[in-house]
């Protein structure tokens, strides 16, 4: 997994087979996100199609991009029920760090956890789950639902009454 760019002021660090819209959205951003991939060929390859905004970094590599890190993004399935969790040293992160789970069963990841026991900002893959099935509902049931908080706490009690 490739390498760091030491004149990053802001760092962001997604961790492996991202959501390609989600890196996009984080290259919008200054400075440049570093990348993380499970191959140094795969990180490569994602750069390549996003250009000089996006940085791969090797996965043996990751301490010093995580301490000047602002932003953790997993969007891998680990930590998810049933799979092994993301082994990542949250205590590397800055304190004003935010971490960022897209993981949403359970709510709160491994990741999650440490992050929050170490009192950072977190988002769990809820969100986005919901914000994503807007678009399916309405073109399946043909009225646009509303994400409120009562429509995430319902479904956040049918996740963890699981």
């Amino acid at each position: 997994m490739p390498v760091h760019r030491s004149t990053l002021v802001h760092p962001f660090v997604a961790v492996a087979m991202v959501v390609a819209s989600s890196l996009y959205a984080i290259a919008q951003q200054p400075p440049s996100p570093s990348r993380v991939r499970g191959t140094i060929e795969r990180a490569r390859a994602l750069a390549d199609q996003f250009g000089s905004s996006v940085d791969p970094i090797a996965w043996d590599a990751i301490g010093d991009p995580l301490c000047r890190a602002e932003l953790l993004v997993n969007t891998t399935s680990l930590g998810m029920h049933g799979q092994p969790a993301l082994e990542i040293d949250a205590g590397l992160l800055p304190s004003h760090a935010v971490v960022a789970d897209l993981v949403y069963v359970p709510l709160e990841t491994p990741l999650l956890a440490a992050a929050r026991g170490r009192g950072l900002k977190t988002a769990d893959g809820l969100g986005m789950l919901l914000h994503q099935a807007v678009r399916g509902f309405e073109l399946w049931f043909g009225e646009r639902p509303e994400v409120t908080p009562e429509l995430r706490a319902l479904v956040e009690a049918d996740l963890t009454s699981a």
